[in-house]
């Protein structure tokens, strides 16, 4: 069974499935940061000076100034402007990922090559070449 576990990991497709996670998970990182630091912020102030990572419903009778208060209080809370940020991130992961697949589709892309006639088997030319010298001789 290890011996089995060894070659399986050895396996190159499961080096680029632990190589595709890592990078994934740092191009994660990436994206969070870009949604969170550099697209919603400018938005924000274009529809008026909101943080989106700020917004919630606070379903408690209790008022919060601010989402963190709201949480460090344990009221119940719909914090819809982390889930805005959440879903346009998803939106530019998604993006990329199709755009990497149908690079890697395009130079994968290569014309197929003719189909290769497989030579018969030993006995059926052996008999085509007999059926051959046999029709080459005169009657």
């Amino acid at each position: 069974m290890i011996k089995e576990f060894k070659e399986f990991i050895a396996k190159g497709n499961v080096m680029d499935m632990a190589v595709g996670i890592i990078i994934g998970a740092a191009f994660g990182k990436i994206v969070t940061s870009l949604v969170e630091d550099v697209i919603m912020p400018p938005l924000g102030a274009i529809i008026g000076k909101v943080n989106f990572a700020d917004l919630y419903l606070n379903l408690s009778g209790t008022p919060y100034d601010s989402l963190e208060l709201a949480r460090k209080a344990s009221a119940p809370v719909i914090a819809y402007g982390a889930f805005l940020n959440t879903i346009i991130s998803f939106l530019i992961v998604a993006f990329a990922v199709f755009m990497m697949v149908k690079a890697v589709n395009k130079i994968r892309r290569v014309e197929p090559e003719a189909p290769v006639e497989e030579a018969p088997p030993a006995d059926v030319a052996l008999l085509t070449e007999i059926r051959d010298l046999l029709a080459s001789k005169p009657v």
